[in-house]
């Protein structure tokens, strides 16, 4: 790999970063009477898109905005300004890793789904709200306001085609209810509140539902990489990684397959399998080092498996790293989204071998080819045996190449490294389909009987 592709600085970067700030700074006081510095990041906005066909509209809404004058589609314009600023950056970003890892590049566009009818009604009402946020700024919300997407929510979810945005709505309105009210916060999300506004209000547009990523069908040999675990207090997702074969020859594609489930925030650690295995019997192919022969697996145009084992059956062994040294190199990625084109989005599968393990206060980090890569050990899950210190003693990784705080970080999804002189693989989900180790067992046991007295509780209740 190229490792110094990685932290050679990329061209116009910081400059879409700072315009990005600037107008997120703006979200925090809100946009109702904008003080010269809110002023000063709406033109520096416009200015970042002045070379694109957004120009005229983002500059009429900057400046109708530093007014106190603006409407709804100004704050359209708006966020399209922003979101198109980082999606230039994902997709240099993108364009970086794949001339590192020397990977081919699809220059296909993702196929999407088809129309669907808009319920103009609850998209303007959706809007609505969105710019009431917006004119009093994260510093200004209520309960009152906040409130006033639980209506629009509850009429978008019984329709499938709005589902999308809904189920956003309402993650968002929780967020910020519970931070109400906004003028005691000692610390705001800035980034991560003004990517959900904007996200939000451009799927309030008629037709932007309609660019989800359509569906196929997949036929082949599915060779997983790696487990990538996501926890909530009251969720949990874990998303595989894989190299895709199909069995018509075609190209390798790099896909992924999730599940996710509920949880009580009492289920930790390797208990959280117990709650996710009944969804997806590919976790216990990863577990057992399985391939996986597909038939007509549904996959969406960005390369996300819609799991259905009916579709699936348990194949031959495969070792993670022989697919990652002989598969991983010609499988080509999926296109993404135009929507979905954000630094965040970015996770690519990459191997690493030969490298030297720095320790520090900073945590672990790779010499590669005598380049510095930082190695995020904080997303290493507590539910499989892989540990920091695990990390840190190995000679080769499978991993995730992600770009964070203005640098590539590489979060682990298995290592090598040698025990008594013998060459040992240990995975982040090894224990996702069931273990033997007696760590994992203890873990399993533990959460099995927090499991057992929630249900117990939850049958006496409903018994009264």
């Amino acid at each position: 790999m190229r490792a110094d592709l990685l932290t050679d600085a990329v061209d116009g970067l910081d400059e879409a970063l700072a315009a990005v700030d600037g107008f997120d700074e703006g979200l925090v006081a809100g946009l109702l009477r904008p003080q010269p510095a809110q002023a000063h990041g709406l033109a520096a906005l416009a200015e970042a898109v002045s070379g694109s066909p957004l120009a005229a509209r983002v500059a009429e809404a900057a400046e109708k905005t530093a007014a106190g004058a603006a409407g709804e589609d100004h704050f359209v314009a708006l966020a399209a300004a922003r979101t198109a600023l980082l999606g230039s950056v994902h997709d240099a970003l993108v364009l970086r890793v794949e001339e590192a890892v020397g990977r081919p590049r699809d220059e296909q566009r993702a196929a999407v789904a088809g129309n669907a009818k808009d319920a103009v009604n609850l998209l303007t009402a959706a809007r609505s709200w969105l710019c009431d946020v917006a004119r009093s700024g994260w510093q200004g919300i209520d309960h009152e306001l906040v409130g006033g997407a639980v209506p629009v929510v509850s009429a978008m979810l019984p329709d499938a085609a709005l589902r999308r945005l809904a189920t956003l709505l309402d993650g968002f309105a929780a967020e910020l209810a519970a931070s109400c009210p906004g003028a005691t916060l000692e610390r705001v999300p800035v980034r991560r509140w003004a990517d959900l506004w904007s996200r939000a209000m451009l799927l309030t547009v008629p037709g932007a539902g309609a660019s989800a990523p359509g569906v196929t069908e997949a036929t082949g040999r599915l060779l997983p990489l790696g487990v990538d675990v996501q926890e909530h207090a009251t969720a949990v997702q874990a998303q595989v990684h894989a190299v895709f074969e199909p069995a018509d020859g075609g190209t390798p594609r790099l896909v992924r397959a999730s599940v996710s489930a509920p949880k009580p925030d009492t289920v930790v650690g390797a208990g959280l399998w117990q709650l996710l295995r009944p969804h997806m019997s590919l976790l216990a192919a990863v577990s057992e080092g399985r391939a996986m022969e597909l038939d007509a697996m549904p996959v969406t145009g960005e390369g996300d498996l819609i799991w259905d084992d009916a579709r699936a059956r348990a194949g031959e062994p495969a070792e993670v790293f022989t697919t990652a040294r002989v598969a991983l190199p010609t499988a080509a990625a999926f296109p993404t989204a135009p929507l979905d084109r954000h630094p965040a989005r970015i996770a690519v599968p990459v191997l690493l071998e030969g490298y030297a393990v720095e320790e520090g206060e900073d945590g672990v980090a790779f010499q590669v080819a005598g380049q510095r890569l930082a190695v995020d050990t904080d997303r290493v899950p507590a539910a499989g045996p892989l540990t920091p210190e695990v990390v840190a003693s190995s000679g080769a990784c499978v991993g995730l190449l992600r770009w964070d705080a203005g640098e590539f970080l590489l979060q682990p999804l298995a290592v090598e490294r040698t025990v008594r002189k013998k060459s040992v693989a240990v995975h982040a989900g090894a224990w996702a389909g069931g273990t033997t180790d007696k760590a994992g067992v203890r873990a399993e046991k533990a959460a099995t009987d927090a499991v057992n007295v929630l249900r117990e509780r939850a049958g006496r209740l409903l018994r009264k």
